[in-house]
């Protein structure tokens, strides 16, 4: 439904801050549209530069001699700034707009990757993880997808970012390998540094005022950026702490086991590195397929209620599946509905959860949002270390079946999420 066919309540007020007269709906339509594909192209390009970054730090890091607990280290450093800097960030959006706050990530991008091109040494490696902290350019771009979208448009607006998720992982994967093979280890970071200049460009010319207006919410117009109290309010209003929890819990052994990924795909799966290579890829591809086709459907003709459940729901059979696989044509198989329950939980969850708070707070929630993933890189190394030395891999699917199984019982004995407003 086109913002001008939502209704005139404080609902759609919220969803749709570009909302005018009749008399400018078309003018106003068209400026939306093209603000919207510079945010996917905005998301994309940050995607496509983190991972390539991610496929080469490790050849980086091996290079200036840390072992694989030093890298450890770096990465949890990396995890734990992630974290902490993803509520921080989603005040910040909240409070000077999505806009300002896209200008930021996309410079400590350029922060990022200037002290990454000249870290010469292991204390240079960390300290170029600092500017971390701010770049969060998948919830600025989704903030600002949040401002100009109606509440029944916005799951299938959100959900669009997967395709350029896979876009990221195909392309940056590739591009990381090429150019550190070709023309040297460094030469990523000054391509990921001309790319985030490059980003901030885009972000200044194709983003107008409007997606960046302060909020008119007035305790978030005063109230500190830093402030812990402002950021736990919102798991107050109804509904939002339980659906937050099934988000963190649904995927949370499935996230440990991709933590671990890099380790069982040699011991367990026998993958040589360019094998491990074409197994991200055909993850990539299926991301683009299930968030490009299929999702968007999906969110026009079910309830996000019916869809929640759906997502926990498949995702215990996918740890039934990840329990009983032994090799890496099962997993293959098993990652088809992964990467379905995944897409759609992520998605989901995103739009219940910034429909559930007032506007001025959604940037604050999708920070929170994003500070998930980070969650789990942070102490996945540690738990899923000691699942898989101890229990094997079948043990992540036996922990994943039982959590969802637990989830989709509560669900259906909860009415989660609460103010459904379309019929399936």
């Amino acid at each position: 439904m086109s913002a001008a066919g939502e209704p005139a309540g404080p609902a759609a007020q919220r969803g749709a801050p570009w909302a005018k007269s009749k008399n400018e709906e078309r003018p106003e339509e068209a400026a939306k549209r093209r603000v919207i594909l510079v945010t996917y192209v905005v998301a994309t390009l940050d995607l496509v530069l983190l991972f390539m970054q991610l496929g080469v730090l490790p050849y980086l890091a091996k290079s200036l001699g840390l072992d694989s607990v030093g890298f450890g280290y770096l990465q949890t450093t990396f995890g734990v700034l992630q974290l902490v800097g993803g509520p921080i960030f989603g005040r910040f959006a909240d409070q000077f707009g999505a806009r300002v706050a896209l200008i930021l990530s996309c410079a400590s991008a350029s922060a990022f990757f200037l002290l990454a091109s000249i870290s010469t040494s292991i204390p240079l490696l960390f300290l170029s993880r600092l500017p971390s902290v701010f770049m969060h350019g998948m919830p600025g771009a989704q903030k600002v997808i949040t401002d100009l979208t109606t509440p029944s448009e916005r799951a299938g607006a959100l959900g669009k970012f997967g395709l350029c998720f896979g876009i990221g992982i195909i392309i940056g994967s590739a591009l990381g390998g090429v150019l550190s093979t070709r023309f040297g280890i460094f030469v990523p970071m000054y391509v990921g540094l001309v790319g985030s200049l490059i980003s901030t460009v885009i972000v200044i010319v194709g983003i107008p005022s409007p997606a960046s207006r302060k909020s008119e919410h007035p305790m978030a117009e005063h109230s500190n950026v830093f402030s812990l109290h402002e950021i736990l309010r919102l798991m107050k209003f109804p509904g939002v702490m339980e659906v937050f929890l099934v988000k963190v819990l649904a995927g949370f052994p499935i996230g440990l086991f991709l933590v671990m990924f890099s380790i069982i795909s040699m011991d367990f799966f026998g993958l040589e590195a360019v094998q491990a290579g074409y197994l991200m890829s055909y993850f990539g591809v299926l991301q683009m397929v299930v968030q490009g086709l299929v999702l968007g459907r999906l969110t026009s003709l079910c309830t996000e209620k019916t869809l929640l459940r759906l997502s926990v729901l498949v995702f215990a059979g996918v740890g039934l599946g990840m329990a009983l696989m032994r090799n890496v044509l099962h997993y293959c198989i098993v990652a088809v509905p992964l990467m379905f329950a995944f897409s759609t939980l992520a998605t989901i969850t995103d739009s219940i959860l910034t429909k559930a708070v007032p506007a001025s707070d959604t940037g604050t929630m999708l920070g929170l949002c994003a500070s998930v993933q980070p969650l789990t890189r942070t102490v996945g190394p540690t738990i899923g270390g000691v699942l898989y030395k101890h229990f094997g891999v079948s043990s992540f699917g036996y922990l994943q079946l039982s959590i969802n199984v637990g989830l989709f019982i509560f669900l259906l004995r909860s009415n989660i999420p609460p103010g459904e407003r379309k019929g399936l």
